[in-house]
């Protein structure tokens, strides 16, 4: 889910007399990064249910609350014992939904617009027919770029668990971390298009121009971020081809590692203890960090330009303001000219 949701609650009702006297329940939704209210009444719980058992094919994990034992008692009468009772059974049910092992029930698309869960990308199950386009506010935008850092992190897990293994010799694993890779960020430069399409939504519905800029920049820093991972992952997997091979056929004719720069390397405090993997470990540690200085260097200058490109603008605009002064000007000198002329005649 686009956003994450950690814990539901109904923790009130209350009853309204429009268009006729009815019971409403108070749903508390906490995700990763907000938290919202959504009211809603025993019967959308009911067509909750239903819809869930047509979409996924199978009854959620707990049963609803039943209604019988309030169909003969007028709202004015009914008991807060039972409604509390009740109360505390629709809990319990969109919480087992929550925290099943099988999310089919928690990730169908009817739960999430029941809960009020915008939907950032489209969802599980949904067919391409029912015209489910992605949609985004500014917070769920920003709970789906949490998401995808989260995800990029999972890609970097994977790499290294890839090179770990390939230290150790095991070619297999590591072939097969090194697809999880590849598969996840597949994934997630998809759901990065979609946030870039929505984040053009939000600008057109009236998001600040500087925050739009620095959720540009936010989109361009996980674009960059996918170029380096891929990067990674192809390299790797072109330099370990071979040796992959000779270790699967059992005829590695591979030396002992040792340390060969060309020349006598110079020790520091740092690198004096490490070994040949501790050097390779600290190298990446210092490309990574230069990647991402590199990364912040490009942001500020592409705002740079766009702020030299808003001047350059500017100073036209005002160019051609003074360039219409100037003809106005000459255009009243002109008829004062002719002016003077005709009173020196009449003099």
């Amino acid at each position: 889910m686009s956003t994450a949701i950690q814990d539901i609650f109904i923790r009130n009702y209350e009853r309204r007399h429009t268009p006729k006297t009815h019971i409403v329940y108070r749903i508390d939704i906490q995700a990763h990064v907000r938290s919202w209210q959504m009211w809603r009444r025993y019967s959308e719980f009911d067509d909750l249910n239903t819809e869930l058992r047509k979409s996924t094919g199978s009854s959620p994990p707990i049963d609803l609350p039943p209604k019988h034992a309030f169909k003969t008692l007028p709202f004015v009468h009914m008991d807060h014992s039972e409604l509390d009772e009740r109360r505390q059974g629709l809990e319990s049910y969109l919480r087992a939904i929550l925290s099943a092992k099988d999310d089919r029930w928690r990730e169908a698309y009817a739960f999430r617009e029941f809960l009020g869960v915008p939907v950032g990308r489209q969802p599980l199950g949904a067919r391409p027919s029912q015209g489910i386009a992605p949609q985004f506010t500014s917070s769920t935008w920003l709970d789906e770029h949490t998401d995808l850092q989260s995800r990029l992190r999972d890609v970097w897990a994977n790499i290294h668990k890839r090179d770990a293994l390939s230290s150790q010799g095991d070619a297999v694993g590591a072939h097969k971390s090194n697809l999880a890779a590849k598969s996840k960020l597949a994934g997630v430069l998809s759901r990065i298009g979609v946030l870039g399409k929505g984040l053009q939504e939000l600008g057109m519905a009236g998001l600040r121009e500087g925050e739009l800029q620095r959720r540009t920049d936010m989109v361009a820093r996980l674009q960059d971020d996918c170029e380096k991972l891929s990067r990674v992952a192809s390299v790797a997997r072109q330099t370990t081809q071979k040796p992959d091979q000779e270790v699967l056929l059992g005829f590695s004719k591979a030396k002992p590692a040792k340390r060969v720069f060309g020349a006598v390397p110079e020790e520091t405090e740092v690198t004096r203890p490490l070994d040949n993997v501790g050097l390779l470990s600290l190298q990446q540690e210092q490309i990574e960090q230069q990647d991402n200085q590199l990364a912040q260097l490009t942001t500020i200058l592409q705002r740079q330009r766009h702020l030299g490109e808003a001047i350059n603008a500017e100073v036209v605009s005002q160019i051609e303001l003074l360039d219409d002064l100037s003809n106005e000007v000459d255009n009243v000198g002109a008829k004062l000219h002719t002016a003077k002329t005709q009173m020196n005649k009449l003099s």
